[in-house]
């Protein structure tokens, strides 16, 4: 029996969804998925990127699908990607998910008059990606007789597989009718063909098995009138060619307008062709371009707090959001208000929110704990690894606290705060399960003698930071602000890499991160505006001093360079006096923290939280 568990269904119109979804629930089993894909078209001369707008809209589109499909064992994921060709996005993705099944739609007409599906379905079905079915369904409602023609062709076992499954879900019966021929093909007649006729007589699904001679095309559509559905393998060929259908099934689809289902596989025939052959390999910039149109989302996107919560639950998630701090009294109140009010209190989305404080010296602490939110102290977190000053050291000892299957970080000194900088974090990694971390990028104002200008924030990022990027590690050259105080990601992620202690935590993670997962498992959220107090100059030479010492250490690790002596970790600040200058000299260094899940109390702590848990369920 073919294993079916995953069914993709490219979605041209989501208004006409149902029956074909309706379908795929019926060839699944319980806990099986199915995936909707909508395919943006980008022109071959245009970069990909330009499609992260149309991707926006065509995911807001897909989200009604969900009414569609009443079937609760059944789960329907929505998916949206870019590509040059409708036919190489489907089939890139159906290789990418691993899919089982790919249903294709069909109007049942086609305005090419050198093609009978469409150029799209033809071109798929010529060299299938996996396993497929075309399908041409208005109402798929009271199915009750399906019938299956067989006349020996290669796809002949797979039909039969679907009729079955349909027999099952749809209480129907299947009427197999084997039109003999006078001169059977070869390839497809002896002892093989014989033996699946045998056992067409005590399958458990088939009713009837009738058994005629003379014109096939004229039997197969007066049988079809008797019936709901007509099940029909493909024609095949062992010669490669553009049109794949065999006449009997292009009259069958002509002249009957009853439900058709036209079954292919990428096998029999060994011919060394594939669905790799035309797509199209793409360059390092292409792979980029793609990535940002697909992972880069809007935190409107998930504005619909109820829908988040579900997601939450069903997944059997509970989420953390972490504050780090030092000395953000002017600010803190608002953020801890403002979230814990709509994301704690009036909807349920956090499960906690816990102050990360580095020894604040105004009242930051007391302002938190007024408010009823827990503080910790970030020296006092498992006082016996030491402690180191620094933002990344106060998130790596987080994790030992906090007990989220998702953890969220956002910084303290957000002036403009709004619930979207958290919610806005959490909503790709609760609707995609492969995405793994998540990072926030909005406009940053500059302030400069007292003028406020809509952009110049982020100097750090955009001479420091997005340079070396691109330089080194190009895939993540579509990260708009990887310095972004913002960001979140699941623990079983976070906790399986580094920390660095000071400023380049942020670095470290984006790079350590994609080594692990890849460029999939990244996502960006655009959080409109951040408005918060500025560096000076000074500041921002300290801090890319040490982003570069990460983007040094990572590159020798991969061999990419090597130095021929230990690199300088001084740095000599300039210091304006009122006569002339001087030279100050500083160490900048940041300390690398092990991976948490290393750490032998964190592996207790863990499984301590995962035992109440299970209690908890019981």
């Amino acid at each position: 029996m073919e294993l079916i568990n995953k069914v993709l269904i490219p979605i041209t119109d989501p208004a006409y969804a149902a029956p074909y979804l309706k379908l795929a629930a019926a060839l699944l089993p319980p806990e099986g998925k199915i995936l909707a894909l909508s395919v943006v078209r980008i022109p071959e001369e245009t970069s990909l990127s330009e499609g992260t707008e149309e991707a926006r809209s065509y995911r807001a589109v897909l989200e009604e699908l969900k009414s569609h499909l009443w079937d609760d064992r059944v789960e329907l994921k929505t998916l949206v990607r870019v590509s040059h060709r409708l036919s190489e996005g489907i089939a890139e993705t159906a290789k990418e998910e691993s899919c089982d099944l790919l249903l294709l739609p069909w109007k049942g007409f086609t305005a090419s008059e050198d093609r009978f599906f469409g150029s799209t379905v033809d071109r798929l079905l010529d060299h299938p990606p996996c396993n497929s079915i075309v399908v041409r369904a208005e109402n798929l409602s009271d199915l009750k007789r399906l019938l299956l023609p067989v006349r020996g062709g290669p796809y002949a076992e797979f039909a039969l597989e679907i009729a079955s499954r349909l027999a099952v879900s749809l209480n129907a019966e299947v009427t197999v009718l084997h039109c003999e021929q006078r001169f059977p093909a070869p390839e497809f007649g002896g002892q093989l063909y014989r033996s699946f006729l045998q056992k067409l007589r005590f399958h458990p699904h088939v009713k009837r098995l009738l058994t005629v001679q003379g014109d096939p095309q004229s039997i197969i559509i007066e049988e079809s009138k008797r019936h709901d559905m007509v099940i029909v393998g493909a024609g095949a060929s062992t010669e490669p060619r553009a049109f794949f259908l065999a006449p009997i099934v292009e009259h069958i689809a002509r002249e009957t307008e009853k439900p058709l289902l036209v079954v292919k596989t990428p096998q029999p025939f060994p011919s060394g062709l594939s669905s790799e052959l035309w797509v199209k390999p793409k360059t390092l910039s292409e792979r980029v371009d793609k990535w940002f149109a697909e992972n880069s989302f809007h935190r409107t996107e998930f504005n619909d707090l109820k829908k988040l919560v579900e997601l939450k639950e069903r997944r059997g998630l509970t989420i953390s959001l972490g504050l780090p701090a030092l000395n953000e009294a002017e600010t803190v109140g608002s953020i801890i208000r403002t979230v814990k009010e709509r994301l704690f209190d009036e909807c349920p989305l956090l499960d906690e929110i816990v102050l990360i404080d580095s020894r604040s010296t105004d009242e930051t602490v007391r302002i938190a704990e007024d408010l009823g939110i827990p503080v910790y102290v970030h020296q006092e977190i498992l006082p016996q690894y030491g402690s180191y000053r620094g933002k990344g050291e106060a998130l790596w000892k987080s994790l030992y606290v906090l007990n989220g299957d998702i953890v969220v970080w956002i910084d303290t000194d957000i002036k403009n705060i709004h619930p979207g900088f958290v919610y806005g974090i959490l909503g790709p990694l609760l609707k995609e399960p492969e995405i793994q971390y998540v990072k926030g990028f909005y406009r940053r104002p500059l302030k400069a003698e007292g003028v406020i200008y809509a952009e110049g924030g982020g100097r750090v990022t955009e001479l420091t930071a997005r340079p070396f990027l691109n330089l080194f590690f190009p895939e993540l050259s579509g990260i708009i602000q990887p310095l972004a105080g913002e960001y979140g990601g699941r623990r079983g992620a976070l906790e399986r890499v580094p920390f660095f202690t000071g400023y380049g935590v942020e670095t470290g993670l984006l790079i350590d991160l994609f080594n692990e997962f890849g460029l999939r498992a990244i996502a960006q959220v655009d959080l409109e505006e951040r408005i918060h107090r500025n560096q000076t100059l000074s500041a921002l030479s300290q801090m890319s001093f040490a982003i570069i010492q990460v983007f040094v250490q990572r590159l020798e690790e991969k061999s990419m360079i090597k130095l021929l002596e230990e690199i300088n970790q001084s740095m000599k600040l300039i210091k304006h006096r009122q006569q002339g200058y001087a030279l100050e000299v500083k160490e900048i260094r940041d300390h690398e923290r092990p991976p948490m899940v290393s750490i032998p109390e964190y592996q207790a702590r863990r499984q301590e939280v995962s035992s109440d848990k299970t209690e908890g369920i019981h």
